[in-house]
C-alpha cells in the first residue's frame, strides 16, 4: 500500500482550497445580485474547513521544505488571493 506524504497532502488540500475560493467567489453575486444564499450556504462552511487545513499544513511542511519567513509569509498570503494556492501548488510541488 502507498503512503500518503505531507507534501501531497499539502498539494490536495491546496487545490481544493483554491477551487472552495473561486466556488464562494462565483456563489457572491448569486447570494447579492439573485438573493439567493444557498450557494453561499452550502460551500461557506467547507471553504472555511480548507482555509484552516491550508494554514494548518503550510505551518506544518515548512521545516520539511526548508521555506524561510518570506516564503512562508508568501505561501500563507497566496490563501487570500484567487488562484493563489493554484500558484502555490505548482512553484513549489510541481514534480
Amino acid at each position: 500500500m502507498k503512503t500518503i506524504s505531507l507534501k501531497n497532502i499539502f498539494r490536495i488540500i491546496a487545490f481544493l482550497e483554491g477551487l472552495s475560493y473561486i466556488l464562494l467567489l462565483l456563489a457572491m453575486p448569486v447570494k447579492y445580485i439573485l438573493h439567493n444564499e444557498k450557494y453561499v450556504q452550502i460551500l461557506g462552511m467547507p471553504h472555511g474547513v480548507l482555509f484552516i487545513f491550508y494554514i494548518f499544513f503550510a505551518i506544518a511542511i515548512q521545516r520539511k521544505m526548508k521555506w524561510n519567513i518570506k516564503t512562508m509569509l508568501f505561501v500563507l498570503s497566496a490563501s487570500i488571493v484567487p488562484f493563489g494556492t493554484f500558484y502555490i501548488e505548482y512553484k513549489y510541488f510541481k514534480k
